[in-house]
């Protein structure tokens, strides 16, 4: 489950010691109406590269339900993977940008209770919720749904049903039936290993209709294709609002310059601290929870953070490496600091640099046999360490981004708490 989260500034202070030199960015002029299109040029870049990872996943999927094998759902499964990669560096665009965060809901939300869309392991998973009455009702198996004294028709499972009818469902947050995560879910199925080495196991046969398991097996082929046109049309619609004219680009670039600048810090941060710091990492480790864990069914975890962390360092540097294999390079929040203060220019990249070796430390763990839900393990001392050095980095290098808005004079910009962190008290309370 989720904890509440609050709105706070950090304070200006606990750097961390002296790390090797980098090479300096230049002190050249640097426009800040500049560093604002090219962050929104950024934006474009890395959205358009999702969008055409996840068209690549949509014809997987395809390829999945109209020829189940191993090899096709194991297909699948890497293009969902590959998908991922551009998506994780586009949430450094979501805090600040409204349009973004309203828009995230429906494509990455997290975590779900996966009983609302198909079968479950029940004696792991429980059978009831009091929290949510549609924990376990499997639309799938279940083509009608009674819902505050009314029937719902889902004998056609469309994008439609799913983006209107049953996402968050009844008002409960966890009631994901759309985006990336539930898609996971019905690629992999649940990881029930536990906090033992091992994703999801669902087989190919489950989108067999003629030698089905787990029963249904149209429906669920029906969802899977549906969830997966969905998400590219989602993307669509993003890529949309970051063009010349969109809605996100025009919202961002008609603000005064200095508020601009805010926007994109307050991405940096919020991301870095509240969101993946305390929600998606510190949280599980309190717990010692695999729930808690971003891509749970995939054991994907390692990699999603890494990229996360990679996007807001993407931000500030002013560069992305696209699916091309081209390297977009622009005016840069860095130059701009540069050109203001060297040093604090220096330190914020060591940080973010700090930051990368840290998630590069989760992945080679991962690569080595002992992934994310295997490292915050009770007991695992040194999973839990290399766990902890990047909700440390995370934060140190949020502290520093604080101090660039204070020294570009931005005003007061709200950077995301997480209880985890803040009030680690009424984690443990619940």
């Amino acid at each position: 489950m989720s904890f509440k989260r609050t709105l706070m500034s950090l304070s200006l202070a606990c750097m961390l010691g002296a790390t090797p030199v980098l090479a300096a960015q230049s002190t050249a002029p640097v426009e800040s109406q500049a560093v604002v299109s090219h962050y929104a040029d950024l934006a474009l870049a890395t959205y358009s590269d999702a969008l055409t990872r996840a068209r690549e996943l949509h014809s997987a999927v395809e390829t999945l339900i109209s020829s189940p094998s191993e090899q096709t759902l194991q297909a699948a499964r890497s293009a969902w993977i590959a998908a991922r990669v551009p998506y994780q560096q586009s949430e450094a665009f979501r805090f600040g940008n409204a349009i973004v965060d309203d828009w995230e809901g429906r494509v990455n939300a997290w975590p779900l209770d996966e009983g609302l869309i198909d079968y479950v392991a029940t004696d792991s998973y429980g059978e009831e919720s009091d929290e949510n009455p549609f924990y376990a009702a499997n639309i799938i198996a279940n083509p009608s749904l009674e819902i505050g004294g009314r029937t719902l028709d889902a004998s056609q499972i469309t994008p439609e049903l799913l983006s209107t009818s049953l996402h968050e469902i009844d008002g409960v947050e966890s009631n994901v039936a759309t985006g990336y995560h539930a898609i996971e879910f019905l690629l992999w199925g649940q990881d029930l290993n536990g906090m033992a080495p091992g994703a999801g196991e669902r087989p190919a046969t489950d989108y067999d209709t003629d030698n089905c398991t787990g029963g249904h097996c149209d429906r669920r082929g029906n969802y899977l294709s549906a969830a997966s046109a969905l998400l590219v049309q989602d993307l669509e619609e993003m890529v949309a609002n970051w063009k010349a004219g969109g809605a996100a680009r025009t919202e961002l670039t008609s603000k005064p310059t200095t508020e601009g600048l805010a926007t994109i810090t307050t991405g940096m941060g919020s991301l870095a601290y509240g969101e993946l710091a305390g929600e998606r990492t510190k949280l599980g480790l309190m717990l010692h929870d695999p729930e808690e864990e971003h891509d749970c069914f995939s054991d994907n975890t390692h990699w999603s953070h890494y990229y996360d962390a990679k996007g807001i360092q993407n931000v500030y540097l002013g560069t992305y490496s696209r699916i091309d294999g081209t390297l977009m390079q622009g005016p840069s929040l860095s130059a701009l600091v540069a050109s203001v203060e060297p040093e604090l220019d220096q330190n914020l990249r060591q940080h973010l640099e700090q930051t990368q070796q840290a998630a590069q430390a989760m992945v080679d763990s991962a690569a080595a046999g002992e992934p994310y839900d295997v490292m915050i393990a009770p007991g695992n001392t040194a999973g839990g360490a290399r766990i902890q050095a990047f909700v440390d980095a995370l934060v140190a290098q949020t502290r520093v981004t604080e101090e660039v808005i204070a020294r570009l004079e931005l005003g007061q910009v709200n950077v995301e708490g997480s209880d985890s962190l803040d009030n680690p008290a009424a984690v443990q309370a619940q």
